[in-house]
């Protein structure tokens, strides 16, 4: 369906109304829509391969579809993933066989958040795209690696789009400022906050400019200084930029109150960074690794119930889904600490990046054929299900001629203290069985 607002209608809002018509007012994407860039020739030969746009929010995804559709003179269907099936699927496969058959134009099909469609869905465009009744754009946020089925992926280019940078948000701004408000100036710290906030979004950058705008000439304001900031935007621009101090501060305080077991700091950091606009699912990650870096095996349970919380989150949304994740922050600060597995695997990886590569002992070979084992592959193997207590004393693991090593020491907290007596005990099987 195409948008209510035609681009040009002072009803629009004002992304719609800044919204390229051409190719050569398209801010960002110079790697790919420079002179003699992928997209720029394809643009221009006129020969447009189905494709999938690959990029964070508001850097031009829909904007790029919407033009190459114009450029190739080809009828536009967009449908969302979210919000779509495979009767909509359906629908725009008769919509295109009756425009190709009438009119004799070609099809695009664009599909918003691609990666929210199930295999199913996904593999439902294949017939239409290899008889090439429609030329698929797919646009996601998400890394199609994972995201896309390998069909679908194997029959269309991947471009990826990048973030605008600090200059191509300033130039959006200033279009933005041409066109709406012309007598407003905007004081030069001011003007960092606003492009701070974008954070490489088109989109989130022209929303906030339009309110702010509207704002300025609702008080007959004719320049935009911190304080008229400040007192009708605070509450918006409550927002953390990846790379801006606050925003490692909060979160460094958030996992120092995790690791120090205060559960009432660790809920305030969380909230105050939820309440500042930061991304759950950002914040979810950062909650998994706290469970691998600091609790480890004290607790195993607390790896997956940060895990389950990221995927509450993604299924339900908020605010079920931040209660879930502050559940999880709870559960983490209150849980028996350790980083012992953390420190192991960090200390094994250093020693495997600095140690010769060492071939497999024999005994520690498969052998699934015979000259495997007349090789001697596997000879001697102990299997430990058939030992004593499940364990084959005695038997050396690491490879031949060199020395036993100890990377894991776990702590006396939580399950890691069983997991002590346990190594303590098969230690001393080990020494039985080598006198």
């Amino acid at each position: 369906m195409n948008s209510l607002f035609q681009p040009n209608s002072p009803q629009a809002p004002l992304a719609e109304r800044l919204r390229p018509k051409t190719l050569d007012e398209v801010v960002g994407q110079s790697h790919l829509l420079g002179a003699s860039k992928p997209l720029r020739l394809a643009f221009q030969s006129g020969k447009l391969p189905s494709m999938i746009l690959w990029g964070p929010p508001g850097v031009g995804k829909t904007t790029l579809a919407r033009l190459i559709a114009n450029t190739a003179d080809a009828d536009f269907i967009p449908i969302s993933a979210v919000l779509s099936g495979i009767k909509d699927i359906r629908e725009a496969v008769e919509r295109a066989e009756l425009t190709l058959q009438q009119h004799g134009r070609k099809t695009i099909l664009f599909v918003d958040e691609v990666h929210r469609f199930n295999k199913g869905q996904q593999d439902a465009f294949l017939p239409f795209v290899e008889s090439g009744l429609i030329t698929f754009i797919g646009a996601t946020t998400e890394n199609p690696s994972f995201e896309v089925n390998s069909a679908l992926l194997s029959r269309a280019q991947v471009f990826v789009l990048n973030a605008l940078s600090e200059s191509e948000l300033s130039l959006l701004l200033d279009r933005a400022q041409q066109l709406v408000a012309q007598n407003v100036t905007i004081a030069n710290e001011v003007r960092e906050q606003i492009l701070n906030y974008a954070d490489g979004d088109a989109r989130r950058l022209l929303n906030f400019v339009e309110g702010l705008f509207n704002a300025a000439e609702g008080a007959s304001v004719t320049e935009i200084d911190e304080t008229f900031l400040q007192t009708t935007m605070a509450s918006k621009l409550r927002r953390f930029d990846k790379g801006g101090e606050a925003f490692y501060d909060q979160i460094s305080a958030l996992h120092k109150s995790v690791r120090g077991s205060n559960p009432d700091a660790a809920l305030y950091w969380f909230l105050r960074m939820i309440d500042g606009g930061a991304d759950p699912l950002y914040l979810g990650r950062r909650i998994v690794r706290m469970a691998i870096e600091d609790i480890g095996l004290a607790d195993p349970r607390a790896q997956g119930i940060a895990l389950e919380a990221c995927q509450i989150f993604e299924r339900l949304g908020s605010p079920e889904g931040e209660l879930a994740l502050s559940n999880a922050v709870l559960y983490l600060a209150v849980a028996p600490k350790s980083n012992a597995a953390y420190m192991a695997y960090n200390q094994a990886k250093a020693f495997v990046s600095n140690d010769k590569s060492r071939p497999v002992p024999l005994h520690l070979r498969n052998a699934p054929t015979k000259l495997m084992k007349a090789l001697d592959y596997g000879k001697e193997y102990r299997y430990a299900h058939h030992e004593p207590e499940a364990y084959a004393a005695g038997v050396d693991y690491f490879p031949d001629e060199m020395s036993a090593l100890q990377f894991y020491t776990p702590t006396p907290r939580g399950l890691e203290g069983k997991i002590t007596e346990k190594l303590a005990h098969l230690r001393e099987l080990d020494k039985k069985a080598k006198k």
